[in-house]
């Protein structure tokens, strides 16, 4: 029974391909013994429920295609997302004092190095600062001197231990003062005597802003300047709130550019949103140069049940007697080997179960081999 199938797969092969229905029919006029063998051989195979008497050669001429196991597994998800800043790749200065502007040093777009000059502040506040480091150094130097010789008196026999005890604890509280004054001094962007202080980028990178001019007045805290370094730029996707528990920091994802290009990309960091509230969030490391901040991208992420799990062609799961089967090349034929079939995309159905995974396998054609077994199941049956 099996020979006389394949001989009309072949035959509806040829004819299909424009061969001609006379060339189809040398195929199926064989010798009388080569028939008689052919059939035995067929009867016994079909003895064996689930398996079809095949050779490679004819599995090819009726058109099923052996394939190998391959490892991934799960549905995909497509993530919308934009180019966004790496952190610390972008800085707000700020004034540190309040003061006059006297010289802005860049432009929006110009490129600067970690610790350019950006903009020059002329602040009383911070010559009054300065002024108050000096006199601390001064009162400091003092205090020290005032010990020190309270500390030759007091080994002289001259003055109490008190006295030099006390004058020990003022230079200590000189120092104190002096480092305070210094602190703040370096605070507010380092001013000099005249209260000059030339503000500096902390980072690398490109103005995007600025927000100063020459003879205006800045206060305490307000924005100066913007720098941003977009060799440190990251993706930035949102994800449905029920897709963020599978998708995993160091998990490689395809990202498509807006030019239509794509480059790939390593999860960072994913944070799930709270109930209710939306999207989560995902970042992740671009492995080269990427687009200007805020361009539009998108991710395919692949959402595995299992990291390296077993997937098949969809049309190699077959069902037969209401179960999942997938046919097992061996020798001398196909085997129905019963499977459990996990989730499928992009033409791929994951196998949970059933297979150990350096099988071959009937991908395209599987079922033209489910024909024939059930054919050969219903004529068991009677």
């Amino acid at each position: 029974m099996t020979r006389n199938w394949i001989g009309g797969a072949v035959a509806l092969a040829l004819v299909a391909g424009g061969v001609g229905f006379g060339a189809a029919r040398l195929l199926d006029t064989r010798g009388g013994h080569a028939e008689e063998a052919d059939h035995a051989e067929g009867e016994a195979a079909h003895g064996e429920a689930g398996f079809i008497a095949l050779t490679p050669a004819q599995a090819q001429a009726a058109g099923v295609v052996v394939t190998t196991l391959q490892r991934g597994g799960g549905t995909d998800i497509l993530l919308p997302g934009r180019v966004g800043v790496a952190p610390n790749a972008s800085a707000a200065l700020g004034a540190p004092v309040a003061g006059t502007v006297e010289r802005v040093h860049v432009a929006p777009g110009q490129e600067v190095r970690q610790g350019a000059a950006i903009a020059t502040v002329r602040s009383a506040e911070g010559a009054a600062s300065r002024a108050s480091v000096d006199a601390s150094a001064a009162g400091a130097r003092a205090a020290q001197a005032a010990a020190a010789r309270d500390k030759r008196l007091f080994e002289a026999g001259v003055v109490a231990r008190q006295d030099w005890e006390a004058s020990q604890a003022n230079a200590a509280r000189a120092e104190a003062e002096l480092r305070a004054a210094r602190a703040q001094v370096a605070a507010q962007g380092q001013p000099g005597a005249g209260g000059v202080a030339v503000l500096r980028s902390p980072i690398g990178g490109v103005v995007t802003r600025v927000e100063t001019r020459v003879g205006g007045f800045v206060t305490q805290g307000s924005l100066v300047a913007e720098i941003v370094d977009a060799r440190a730029g990251e993706y930035v996707f949102e994800a449905p709130p029920a897709a963020a528990d599978a998708i995993r920091p160091g998990q490689a994802v395809r990202v498509q550019l807006p030019d239509g290009s794509e480059t790939t990309a390593t999860i960072a960091a994913v944070a799930p949103s709270a109930a209710g509230s939306g999207a989560a969030t995902v970042r992740a490391r671009a492995s080269g140069p990427t687009p200007p901040p805020g361009s539009v991208v998108s991710a395919r992420v692949v959402m595995r049940a299992g990291a390296g799990g077993l997937v098949v062609p969809s049309e190699a799961v077959q069902t037969l007697e209401g179960r999942s089967v997938i046919f097992v090349s061996e020798a001398k034929g196909f085997r129905a080997v019963p499977v459990v079939a996990g989730r499928t995309a992009g033409g791929q159905t994951e196998v949970l179960k059933g297979l150990k995974g350096d099988e071959r396998i009937a991908g395209k054609g599987a079922f033209l081999l489910k024909a024939e077994a059930a054919k050969g199941e219903a004529g068991d049956d009677h």
